[in-house]
Order: structure tokens, then C-alpha cells, then sequence
């Protein structure tokens, strides 16, 4: 019986090793995505904004939003808006740096 035991608890040692392993090793090499600039994320914020303009529009044809709730949020919403589209302006306006030569 104390060997039936022991081969037991090498099994569940091992199952929890191989587990452990797993869930925790990581390969020598991530692909993490390409790499966002401020002007990527902020037009993904705005098609985030614009769209809950548009849910926001249809759950008020609806009937679903009262019109105080739908007023305020449309404005704030509308205000989101218009301070990301100047931030994107302004990015895009920038100048673009260009690197420097190494002197000789």
C-alpha cells in the first residue's frame, strides 16, 4: 500500500510540474504586434467614440434612453470627439524629425 501511495504522489508531482511548465514558460521569441504611435491609438479611440454615437442614437430612437441622459451623454461624447480629432490634427501637422548624420 505505501508504494501504490508513493507512485501516487509522483504522478501528481509530475502533472503539476508539466503543468506549471506550461503555464509559465515563455518562448525565446514574442511576436507583441506591431508597434502603436500616439496618432494610431488616438484614431482607434475616436472609431471607439464614433460608434458609441451611434448606439447612443439608435438606443434613443428607441425609447430606451430618457432625453436629459441622452443630451448630456451625446455632449460628452461630442466633446470627446472634437478633442481627439484636434489631437490627431495636430500630430499629423507636426513635422516629422528627421534623424541626424553623424559627423565626420
Amino acid at each position: 500500500m505505501s508504494q501504490w501511495f508513493t507512485f501516487e504522489n509522483a504522478c501528481c508531482a509530475l502533472f503539476t510540474m508539466a503543468a506549471l511548465f506550461y503555464v509559465f514558460y515563455l518562448p525565446g521569441s514574442l511576436y507583441l504586434g506591431p508597434v502603436k504611435t500616439r496618432a494610431a491609438y488616438l484614431r482607434e479611440r475616436k472609431d471607439v467614440v464614433y460608434e458609441n454615437l451611434r448606439d447612443l442614437n439608435f438606443e434613443y430612437k428607441a425609447g430606451k434612453v430618457p432625453d436629459a441622459d441622452y443630451q448630456s451623454l451625446k455632449t460628452s461624447l461630442q466633446d470627446e470627439a472634437a478633442t481627439l480629432l484636434a489631437e490627431i490634427a495636430r500630430l499629423e501637422s507636426a513635422p516629422v524629425p528627421t534623424p541626424r548624420k553623424a559627423r565626420s
